[in-house]
């Protein structure tokens, strides 16, 4: 691979930050070491470190060209700081030293790599504009990007467009993968309460039974998507969680149900909301029960701007050539809040291989170290194509 060779010198050093972040993994909105170790290293660096964002979110900048030349140029590469409450069982030297956070989705490898690009290019200064380096916190279920949105970022920071990464496990080390349109899929979740008769096991007949409802619903819900939509739409509805009663003998007054729904257009999206509310409720009605419903749309769909993807394509062909580009990826039915920045500007969002690995959330996930020196030259790449 034609990788940058002081890139490919600096493997070790790499390895090293991505080890000590690894040990120090923090969660959503509490990743205060990691992101004080992430300014120390841009400051030493020479990049300029902006007041923080979404609370422990860091900004870095670098701003480049030939003397007296004023490019407004400008593009943002976005890493993810945030860890997860799984108890770490990978039993590696550099292993979680914070009970029960792990940094089990490679957000440890992001910040390596986006580290990595900084501190290149602000010793070569190769580039023609302004690059910002976003560190974001809260990328798992609390929508950090979202934060960043409503906190002003695009106004403090205007850039004609931005770029994430994220390591896949499964994908060949060494290969990207890359598509226009969507590819993370909307997440929303609901909770539903119904609101029966409770009363004693031996008599149901003088009982409106929750449990015999929720069975109804959601046996029920599962025909939006395998009767209520159109095959090619992807959409999944699943009923992840259930709790009613207490006792043997006693049928309970409320069944309480929870799940999600994932899908790529607003309009699915829009459909699938009234579906699942007339469903719960013509159902509860007809039993003589009652239904409360809350639907909230977390993340909306991470969806790639045409340009902004071929850029992306070219920047990785430089780094790992044409034939390790995966362009028919198929969308994944995850969800990812990159797309909070995507409603926002232009952008594109890529995988990068991380071999055969566990899978992501997974207790014995492991970043592999190999692709660092990747992940790094492409990040690199971008920042000297896009700002020439």
């Amino acid at each position: 691979m034609p990788l940058i060779d002081e890139i490919v010198n600096n493997k070790e050093e790499l390895k090293k930050w991505r080890h000590q972040l690894h040990a120090i993994p923090e969660i959503a909105f509490d990743e205060e070491k990691t992101a004080q170790f992430v300014e120390q290293k841009l400051a030493s660096f020479g990049v300029k470190v902006h007041p923080r964002m979404a609370g422990t979110g860091v900004i870095g900048s670098i701003s480049a060209g030939p003397a007296g030349s004023s490019s407004e140029k400008s593009i943002a590469l976005r890493a993810d700081l945030d860890a997860l409450p799984i108890v770490e069982k990978t039993d590696v030297s550099y292993c979680s030293t914070h009970a029960g956070m792990m940094h089990a989705c490679g957000h440890d490898g992001h910040t390596t790599m986006l580290l990595g690009a900084a501190q290149y290019l602000s010793q070569h200064q190769n580039f023609n504009g302004t690059v910002y380096f976003v560190f974001q916190p809260a990328e798992e279920n609390e929508g950090g990007g979202r934060v960043l949105v409503e906190q002003g970022f695009f106004k403090k920071f205007p850039v004609d467009a931005i770029y994430g990464m994220h390591n896949w496990p499964g994908l060949e080390a060494g290969k990207f993968a890359i598509r226009s349109g969507p590819v993370m899929a909307a997440y929303d979740v609901f909770d539903i309460i119904i609101n029966g008769k409770g009363g004693h096991a031996a008599a149901p007949h003088n009982t409106i039974d929750p449990i015999v409802i929720a069975g109804q619903v959601i046996t029920a819900v599962q025909n939006i998507s395998a009767r209520q939509c159109n095959p090619q739409d992807a959409v999944v509805v699943s009923i992840t969680r259930m709790h009613a009663g207490d006792s043997y003998n006693v049928i309970p007054e409320t069944a309480q149900l929870s799940g999600t729904v994932r899908t790529f257009s607003h309009h699915v999206q829009g459909k699938i909301i009234t579906q699942l509310e007339q469903i719960v409720k013509s159902i509860c009605e007809a039993y003589g029960a009652t239904a409360e419903i809350d639907y909230q749309k977390r993340y909306p769909s991470t969806i790639n701007s045409e340009t902004e993807t071929e850029n992306a394509l070219l920047a990785a062909m430089e780094v790992v050539g044409n034939d390790n580009i995966i362009r028919d990826n198929p969308p994944s039915m995850g969800s990812e809040d990159f797309s909070f920045l995507l409603n926002e500007s232009k952008g594109c969002y890529v995988s990068i291989g991380n071999g055969e690995s566990a899978s992501l959330h997974n207790p014995h996930y492991n970043f592999n170290d190999d692709i660092l020196t990747i992940g790094v030259s492409y990040w690199v790449k971008m920042v000297q194509m896009q700002l020439i």
